[in-house]
C-alpha cells in the first residue's frame, strides 16, 4: 500500500477523484486481486458478467504503446502529431499498470437489454477505480491510447464483433499531490417524485 488506505468506505466514494499522474509501484499482485475481485460485485441483471479486462504491465505497456500510436497513425487522425506521440509515450511509461476495459456482446442473449448489459460493466470498472482508491492508488479511465481504433481492440484479443472496448484503466501511485475535487451539490440534480404531473 502506498499511501494511507481510506478506511471508511462512504469517505472512499466521496474523496476518489481521477489521477492522470502516475508513477509506480503499481498494485502488489495481492492487491490486485483484490481490485479485479471487486469488479465481480457489480449489479449484473442476469448474471450475465459482461465485463472483461486485460491486464498490461511491465514490458507489455511499451509494446501497447507501440501497437497503439502506429494504429492511431495508420487510422488518419490529425491529432497524433509527433508532439503528441511524444507526450503519450512519456505518459505511458509512466504509468505501471494499465488495465483494458471491454463489454462482451451477449449474441444468444433475448432477455437483458444491451444497455443494462454496458451499465453493468460500468459499474465493475467503477469497482475497480473505488477499490484502487482504497487501498491508496490512483487511477484514470482513459479513453485515449486509440480506444476508437479497431485496430487496437484486436491486438488486445478483443474481436470488435464479439465486444464492446471501453478504453483503459491506468493504475499506480499518484506522481504528485491530489488537491480534493470540487464536486457539485447533489441537489442540483436530484428531484422527489410525489405523483403524475
Amino acid at each position: 500500500m502506498t499511501q494511507t488506505a481510506i478506511a471508511t468506505p462512504l469517505h472512499a466514494i466521496t474523496s476518489r477523484r481521477s489521477v492522470k499522474f502516475l508513477r509506480g509501484p503499481a498494485p502488489k499482485p495481492a492487491e490486485l486481486e483484490q481490485i479485479l475481485q471487486a469488479a465481480m460485485s457489480a449489479p449484473d441483471h442476469g448474471a450475465l458478467r459482461p465485463w472483461r479486462f486485460v491486464v498490461i504491465q511491465g514490458e507489455a505497456i511499451g509494446k501497447l504503446a507501440d501497437v497503439a500510436l502506429e494504429a492511431v497513425k495508420r487510422s488518419g487522425d490529425p491529432r497524433m502529431t509527433p508532439e503528441k506521440e511524444k507526450s503519450v509515450r512519456e505518459w505511458m511509461a509512466s504509468v505501471p499498470l494499465f488495465v483494458a476495459v471491454a463489454q462482451k456482446i451477449a449474441h444468444d442473449n433475448t432477455k437483458i437489454p444491451e444497455a443494462e448489459q454496458l451499465l453493468a460493466t460500468g459499474c465493475a470498472t467503477m469497482n475497480i477505480l473505488n477499490a484502487a482508491h482504497m487501498l491508496g492508488y490512483g487511477a484514470f479511465w482513459s479513453t485515449g491510447i486509440g480506444t476508437y481504433v479497431e485496430d487496437v481492440q484486436a491486438a488486445l484479443g478483443l474481436d470488435s464483433l464479439d465486444y464492446r472496448f471501453l478504453g483503459f484503466l491506468a493504475i499506480g501511485t499518484p506522481a504528485c499531490a491530489v488537491p480534493p475535487a470540487n464536486r457539485p451539490d447533489y441537489r442540483e440534480f436530484v428531484t422527489e417524485w410525489t405523483g403524475p404531473l
